[in-house]
C-alpha cells in the first residue's frame, strides 16, 4: 500500500517505535512520538511532511516534486508530493530518520517514558 494513502501512511508509522498518529489540522495524519511531531500526511494536497537533515534537506529540495514545507521550512522540513522522483523504500527511510531526528531531541525522561533506547 502506498504512503501516499492514508492507510500505507499509517501502518509504516505505527511500525516505528513509540510513534502514534494523531488527526488534526484539517484531518491530516500526524505522525507524532510524544509531543513532537515529525512527520505528516497532508489531507489536502497528499503530499508527505517531514523533518529532514540539513544534508538530506539539501539534496531532496533539488528534486521535482519535492520543496521546502509550509511552516515547517525553518526547521528543515521537506514536503514530497506523490509523483516525486522518490522510491517508497527510500521514503521509509526518510521517516525513519526523521523518527530518529525528533527522538534524539526528547529528553532522557520523556524517552525513557516512551521506552525508547536512551544513548549511553
Amino acid at each position: 500500500m502506498s504512503l501516499f494513502a492514508r492507510a500505507g501512511f499509517e501502518a509504516f508509522i505505527a511500525t516505528l517505535p513509540a510513534a502514534r498518529i494523531v488527526h488534526q489540522w484539517r484531518d491530516d495524519s500526524v505522525a507524532k512520538l510524544g509531543p513532537r511531531v515529525f512527520a505528516l500526511l497532508d489531507a489536502g494536497g497528499g503530499e508527505i511532511w517531514f523533518k529532514a537533515s540539513e544534508m538530506s534537506f539539501a539534496l531532496l529540495s533539488e528534486l521535482d516534486g519535492v520543496r521546502p514545507a509550509p511552516y515547517f521550512a525553518r526547521a528543515g522540513w521537506v514536503a514530497v508530493a506523490p509523483d516525486a522522483p522518490i522510491e517508497e523504500e527510500a521514503l521509509r527511510a526518510y521517516l525513519g530518520e526523521a523518527h530518529r531526528l525528533v527522538a534524539s531531541r526528547l529528553t532522557r525522561k520523556l524517552r525513557s517514558e516512551l521506552g525508547l533506547a536512551l544513548a549511553p
